[in-house]
């Protein structure tokens, strides 16, 4: 397998962005199960956040090895739970045998220029009743100079990952995220033209702007935000798969 390696320089900004990360687990944590595969892990920030030590198994799919050492040593550091364990395989070259209760993306996915072969993939490794989640940056219309700058391949809606639905399983629910987000985005978008947020400006949004969001989403249903989570009910038998 040749080395992948993560040309992204955000990793490290967004990993202060712990109010959006604990919002976002607000969300997610109802359809975490015991064996969690996360997809892209990246540095363990969002894993560090999600994962509380109560689960089964919690394996770190990070095919970058340089991002991958750095997972090693949170786990050996102790500041991962124990059962957490990290892959540097794609989701394709895992072992028939390795199933799991959730498989996560967490912006992950709007990185993968194949996301559809990608989810198919995953729900073969979903066990019947297992959870597949997708968290993205929501809006092609909000497609900037910092998507572009990290690799993004496109921005999602209700309808692109409705498309994007694995045979065998149905849809669960779909939220939008960050509603004060969405505008500062746009403003990005048409007005400053930034290819990376300063970590100031993540601070900002995420300790002043980010309450606003939390309050004003659930005024508005989930219906409007900068991202989206979509979550998919896998009702195929294991027996079944092929």
């Amino acid at each position: 397998m040749s080395k992948f390696h993560y040309d992204g320089q955000e990793l490290d900004v967004f990993a202060k962005a712990i109010h959006w990360k604990r919002y976002f687990k607000s969300i997610l944590i109802p359809y975490i199960g015991q064996r969690v595969a996360e997809v892209g892990a990246g540095i363990g920030a969002t894993t560090a956040v999600l994962c509380d030590g109560r689960q089964e198994v919690w394996l770190c799919i990070e095919p970058d090895e340089t991002l991958r050492r750095q997972i090693d040593k949170r786990i050996t550091a102790c500041q991962l739970p124990a059962c957490c364990q990290t892959s540097g395989a794609f989701v394709q070259n895992l072992k028939p045998d390795q199933q799991f209760d959730t498989i996560l993306y967490v912006d992950v996915l709007e990185h993968i220029e194949d996301d559809a072969s990608e989810l198919i993939a995953a729900c073969k490794h979903l066990v019947h009743g297992g959870m597949l989640i997708v968290l993205s940056p929501a809006h092609i219309s909000l497609f900037s100079e910092f998507d572009r700058s990290i690799g993004h391949f496109r921005r999602y809606n209700r309808t692109s990952l409705a498309v994007l639905t694995p045979p065998g399983c149905r849809v669960e629910s779909v939220s939008y995220l960050d509603s004060v987000g969405m505008a500062i985005s746009m403003a990005n978008r048409l007005f400053l033209k930034q290819s990376t947020p300063s970590l100031r400006q993540i601070l900002f949004w995420d300790r002043f702007l980010l309450p606003i969001s939390r309050f004003l989403d659930r005024l508005m249903g989930f219906c409007f935000g900068r991202s989206i989570v979509y979550i998919w009910k896998n009702e195929t038998n294991v027996e079944t798969k092929t």
